[in-house]
């Protein structure tokens, strides 16, 4: 199967240090993250817990206090304070740490009151959402996937997973759209990812972009 071979390829790079590594699966809105960080942890060889940084945002009061804007879901969504104190930095402190890896529930807008687990010997923290290089995020992870795939196609996605209009002007879609451009223009996220997914095709997703660094490691180590 195509993808599981793609999927091979994305695990093929990811750092094995001997310590819990945390990987992020970023990307916008219906690029097909919450599929891929999935399926990377069907295949792996290892233990995967994986998180979603929409179980951290905001309370709805906070998220739309100043209007529904794609300034306000870039500015206002994900309470970053939190991702990195309840789940990030527990990982980052090693094996036998506790951590939470839910905060808030979306559904209910409601504080999540779990139980703590415990971060795994060697174990791979996988963390997909929309935003996941922002300045807060960018040096907690030891690989950073980007999923990219066209507007059109987003849209589309979006629309029937939300229930949302197809048009791209409707204040559902676009303040979506507008805060991915904000992140675009600010954090380059595409450029500053160690991979990047084309995921047009779900089915036949391709590697479109290894950093030089992944590259000159890989190169070196045919060498």
């Amino acid at each position: 199967m195509e993808r599981d071979r793609v999927l091979a390829q994305v695990w093929a790079h990811v750092p094995t240090p001997g310590r819990p590594v945390l990987v992020a699966v970023d990307g916008a809105d219906g690029a097909g993250k919450t599929r891929l960080a999935a399926d990377l942890a069907r295949v792996a060889d290892r233990p995967v817990v994986v998180a979603s940084l929409d179980d951290f945002h905001f309370p709805a009061a906070y998220r739309h206090a100043e209007g529904r804007t794609g300034r306000t879901v870039w500015a206002r969504s994900f309470d970053y304070a939190a991702v990195r104190r309840e789940l990030v930095d527990p990982w980052r402190s090693g094996a036998g740490t506790p951590y939470r890896r839910r905060w808030h529930d979306l559904a209910t807008d409601q504080l999540v009151d779990a139980e703590p687990e415990t971060v795994p010997e060697r174990g791979v923290l996988v963390v997909e959402g929309v935003f996941a290089q922002r300045p807060e995020l960018a040096d907690a992870w030891d690989f950073a996937v980007y999923v990219d795939a066209p507007e059109d196609v987003r849209v589309s996605r979006m629309a029937v997973r939300d229930g949302v209009p197809h048009d791209p002007e409707h204040p559902d879609q676009r303040r979506y759209l507008e805060a991915q451009r904000i992140y675009r223009e600010s954090c380059d996220p595409r450029e500053s990812a160690d991979l990047v997914v084309d995921n047009d095709d779900p089915d036949r997703p391709r590697i479109a972009r290894v950093s030089p660094v992944l590259a000159h490691r890989a190169h070196n180590d045919q060498s």
